[in-house]
């Protein structure tokens, strides 16, 4: 929150202790109650009964003074004079320093329960990368009329294929990294990044084209981190998964202790070490299922997205390891959509869905574009009791992953 926030939030407390306030500090005498005022006027009206029976004669002088004095006792008060009563300077005085301090904590702890703190800096950050993404889309058109001009730059074909990458436009990406894989030849650099931008236009799949790439590049650098981290990809999809492991301990290595890549290099092996250790099928013994999804995004967090963000929907087994057995790739622009998670996306060759008797529908908008659920995220899941008969499943984003 900016320093204007605090001074719009100063100005309103301000304004409404100069509201409540002044009454206070007010010392103008305060009439008495009502009822006082109304046992007065009928002490006035007997008075003036008792002096009327007195001159008619009704009343002798020592019964006026008697009943007279009856009414002043009654009252204890002055009946023929005004009545008012002056205020104590110092009545009610005692409240102003708790109002003063009661009042700015009240509002402050009720905007922290009930407001959002960080509203202005989501409202900054959405717009500074709507604004980002503008200015890459101004970008990738001057960069396709200069390639147009000057077709052998290559690092304007270098810098037009990472743009497209960062709009999330992977085939594009892929179409301009295999443009320069021409132009530059055996460049690992080259090589890997249309390997993983083919992948990516490909539902995050390594088989083929994307895998030969890799390997070609590895070759020519064997500890390349990038390198290393695709190869493993590549051959947990293919079920060599003795050789993913290898691929990525090797990467472990490499990295510093504390880099943040560690933490997701580990899950990985783990979760390869747990596939390699289940019992491995030739066939499955089950039909080949098709799961039909329907995504929709809830309409409290549309605010939270942006059109190029990724969608992810797959199919993870309910128990077992949570690696994602198939998947679909879309947009946050494509929603809502309706999907097929079939044996033909399976994340791994000899993987089957019909295999699991259980599996957990999963869509969550990954606004890096990260296979792996980042903070910030949003998901939303339902669950297959049974795979049998081509079933149904519909799903709302609606949380965000913490």
């Amino acid at each position: 929150m900016n320093l204007e926030f605090w001074l719009v939030i100063a100005v309103l407390i301000a304004l409404a202790l100069l509201v409540l306030l002044p009454p206070l500090f007010n010392r103008t005498p305060l009439r008495t109650a009502d009822g006082e005022q109304r046992n007065t006027a009928i002490a006035r009206q007997q008075l003036a009964e008792l002096k009327l029976q007195l001159q008619n004669g009704v009343l002798s002088q020592e019964q006026y003074e008697a009943q007279y004095r009856e009414l002043q006792l009654t009252l204890l008060d002055d009946l023929e004079g005004p009545i008012a009563l002056t205020a104590n300077d110092k009545t009610g005085r005692w409240i102003i320093p708790i109002i003063v301090i009661f009042v700015p904590l009240l509002s402050l702890f009720l905007y922290g329960m009930l407001g959002e703190p960080q509203a202005l800096a989501k409202a900054e950050l959405a717009a500074n990368n709507q604004k980002a993404a503008d200015n890459v889309a101004n970008m990738v058109k001057q960069l396709i009329e200069r390639l147009k001009q000057q077709p052998d730059d290559l690092e304007g074909w270098l810098m037009l294929g990472r743009s497209y990458v960062y709009m999330q436009q992977y085939q594009n990406a892929a179409d301009v990294f295999a443009e320069l894989n021409k132009r530059k030849p055996n460049d690992p650099a080259v090589m890997l990044r249309y390997a993983d931008a083919l992948a990516m236009a490909r539902n995050g799949q390594m088989g083929g084209e994307p895998a030969e790439l890799v390997f070609q590049a590895l070759k020519l650098l064997p500890d390349d981190h990038t390198a290393l981290w695709l190869a493993g990809m590549a051959k947990a999809e293919a079920g060599d998964f003795a050789q993913a492991i290898s691929y990525w301990k090797k990467l472990s290595g490499l990295l510093p202790a504390d880099n943040e890549s560690q933490q997701q290099v580990q899950k990985m092996i783990e979760m390869a070490e747990a596939e390699q250790q289940k019992p491995q099928v030739s066939e499955s013994s089950a039909a080949a299922v098709d799961i039909q999804v329907k995504v929709m995004l809830d309409d409290a967090v549309k605010t939270k997205v942006q059109p190029q963000h990724t969608v992810f929907i797959y199919a993870q087994a309910v128990n077992g390891p949570k690696m994602p057995l198939a998947i679909i790739r879309k947009q946050v622009a494509d929603l809502p959509a309706s999907v097929i998670l079939n044996d033909s996306v399976a994340m791994q060759p000899q993987t089957h869905l019909a295999d699991f008797k259980q599996l957990r529908i999963v869509a969550r908008v990954s606004k890096t574009g990260n296979a792996m659920p980042q903070p910030g995220d949003l998901i939303g899941a339902a669950q297959l009791d049974s795979v049998s008969g081509n079933p149904s499943v519909s799903i709302t984003i609606n949380q965000e992953v913490q």
